[in-house]
C-alpha cells in the first residue's frame, strides 16, 4: 500500500492526517459525523501495525465488542475503501475477543464503563486503537496511556466532539503537543465519498448543540435551554385544526408517585409534508388535588377512561401503535398490563437515553417536523423552562435539570422509541 493507492480513495485531509500521525505518540480524529475520520484513522492503524513494537500487545478498544465489529471490521471489510490484499489480511469473528490483523494479533476489549479498567491493567501495550474515545471512561484512557511503556508504542482514536469542558478535550487535546499529542479535525467536506446532497440532508437533521457538534464538528457545550428553538407560534396548533392523521406511533407515559403522572399521544399527519404531531396529554399531579396520591389501580383507571374509546368523541380512527412506559415503573408496567389486556395496547419500555432522546426531539423541533396541539398545556409549560445543569456542563458532562420535565419525559418516551417507525413516513410522501 504506497500514498498513490490511498489518494484515490481519500481526501487531500485525509492524507495528510495519516502522514502526520506518524509524528506524535498519540494521534486523535474527530468531528462531524460522516466526515471520513475513522476511515483516516484505520488507514494509519494498518500502518502503525505493520512498525508496532514486537513487545507488547495489540488492542482495539471500544464502547462494546458490537460496537468495535461496527465500526472498524466492517469497515476494514470494505473492499471498496480498503483494497481485497488488505481486507483478506484481517481475520474476525463477530463477537470474538481477538482477530488477526496483518499477520499480527490484536485483542479487542470492550470499555464501557470503569471495570474495563482491569482488562488491560499490568498489560504491556504497543499500539492502540480507540473507537469513540470521549464516550470511554477516563480512568481506562488514563490506564492505556500508562501501559503504553516501550519504544515506538502508540495510540490512535477516532471521536465526535462533546462538551469543551470533556476531559479529553481539556487534558489531552488542548495541550496538545506537550502531551506527544496530535489532533485532526474533520468535516464532511473532508470525505470525498458523500455527495453534495447528503451533506444537505445531514445539516438539515440537527439542530442547536447537536448541530455544533454532529456538522460542524465543534466541541460546544450544552448550556441554556435545551429547546431553544421552541416557538409556540411554528410549533404549536389548536386542537380543533388537528389535520387528518396518517398513523399513530402511540402515546408516552412518565410515572410519578409523589410527583405527575403524565401521558402524551404522538401521531404523524397526512400531508404533503408529515409533521409528527403532539396529539393530545393526560396529567395527574397530586399537588393539584390536595395533595392526595393514587394508587396504580386508580392512575391506570384514570388514564383508561382518557383513552380514545369506540364511544368517546375523539377524532381519531386510527388505534395507537405502542404505549411506551418510564421503565422505571416497574408496578405500573404491570398495572396497565393487566388492565389493558385484550384492548391492543400493552406498555412497554420507552427508550431512556435521555441525551440520544433530546437530540431526536430537538431535531424535530429544529426542521418543523414536531408540533403539538393546544392541548398539550404540560408540554408547552415545561419545554421553555427545560435547562442544562450549568454545573454538570462545567464538569463536561451533558445533563439537564430533573425539574418540571414530566410531560417532557413523556413525549421524548413515545418520539425516540419509535423513531425507526415514523422515519420511514415522513419521508415517504
Amino acid at each position: 500500500m504506497n500514498l498513490s493507492d490511498v489518494e484515490r480513495l481519500v481526501s487531500r485531509a485525509q492524507i495528510l492526517s495519516i502522514v502526520d500521525a506518524m509524528s506524535k505518540k498519540l494521534a486523535l480524529w474527530y468531528g462531524s459525523v460522516s466526515a471520513g475520520k475513522t476511515v483516516a484513522s484505520l488507514f494509519a492503524f494498518l500502518l502503525a501495525v505493520v512498525v508496532a513494537p514486537r513487545t507488547g500487545i495489540i488492542i482495539i478498544a471500544g464502547g462494546s465488542l458490537q460496537t468495535i465489529y461496527q465500526n472498524v471490521f466492517v469497515l476494514f471489510q470494505n473492499t471498496a475503501i480498503f483494497g481485497s490484499v488488505i481486507s483478506s489480511q484481517i481475520e474476525y469473528t463477530p463477537g470474538a475477543t481477538s482477530a488477526r490483523i496483518l499477520g499480527r494479533e490484536v485483542l479487542l476489549v470492550g470499555a464501557k464503563d470503569a471495570k474495563a479498567v482491569g482488562r488491560i491493567q499490568g498489560a504491556t501495550v504497543a499500539l492502540a486503537y480507540v473507537d469513540e474515545a470521549a464516550l470511554m471512561p477516563e480512568a481506562f484512557w488514563n490506564m492505556l496511556i500508562s501501559r503504553l511503556r516501550v519504544d515506538g508504542a502508540r495510540l490512535l482514536a477516532t471521536m465526535n466532539p462533546a462538551s469543551r469542558n470533556h476531559w479529553i478535550r481539556k487534558n489531552w487535546i488542548v495541550p496538545g503537543a506537550a502531551k506527544n499529542l496530535i489532533s485532526f479535525h474533520f468535516t464532511m467536506k473532508d470525505n470525498p465519498n458523500l455527495s453534495a446532497e447528503y451533506i444537505a440532508d445531514m445539516e438539515a437533521s440537527f439542530s442547536g448543540v447537536f448541530y455544533d457538534r454532529m456538522i460542524k464538528g465543534e466541541w460546544t457545550n450544552a448550556e441554556g435551554a435545551v429547546y431553544p428553538m421552541w416557538d409556540p407560534a411554528r410549533h404549536v396548533i389548536p386542537f380543533a385544526d388537528l389535520p387528518p392523521l396518517r398513523d399513530v406511533m402511540g402515546i408516552g407515559m412518565d410515572y410519578g408517585t409523589t410527583n405527575t403522572t403524565a401521558a402524551l399521544m404522538l401521531g404523524i399527519t397526512l400531508e404533503r409534508k408529515p409533521r409528527m404531531v403532539l396529539m393530545d396529554e393526560w396529567t395527574y399531579n397530586p399537588s393539584e388535588h390536595g395533595d392526595i396520591r393514587l394508587t396504580d389501580s386508580a392512575l391506570s383507571s384514570r388514564f383508561r377512561a382518557w383513552l380514545p374509546q369506540d364511544h368517546t368523541p375523539y377524532p381519531l380512527t386510527i388505534r395507537p401503535r405502542f404505549l411506551m412506559l418510564d421503565p422505571a415503573a416497574a408496578s405500573m408496567h404491570m398495572q396497565l398490563h393487566q388492565d389493558l389486556r385484550g384492548t391492543g395496547l400493552s406498555p412497554w419500555p420507552a427508550v431512556n437515553d435521555v441525551l440520544p432522546g433530546i437530540k431526536t426531539v430537538a431535531n424535530l423541533l429544529g426542521n418543523d417536523q414536531l408540533i403539538a396541539t393546544d392541548r398539550c398545556t404540560g408540554w408547552m409549560e415545561e419545554v421553555t423552562e427545560y435547562r442544562w445543569d450549568a454545573k454538570a456542563t462545567d464538569n463536561g458532562d451533558d445533563e439537564v435539570v430533573k425539574e418540571n420535565d414530566h410531560s417532557l419525559d413523556a413525549g421524548r418516551y413515545i418520539t425516540h422509541s419509535t423513531a425507526n417507525y415514523w422515519k420511514p413516513q415522513l419521508t415517504a410522501a
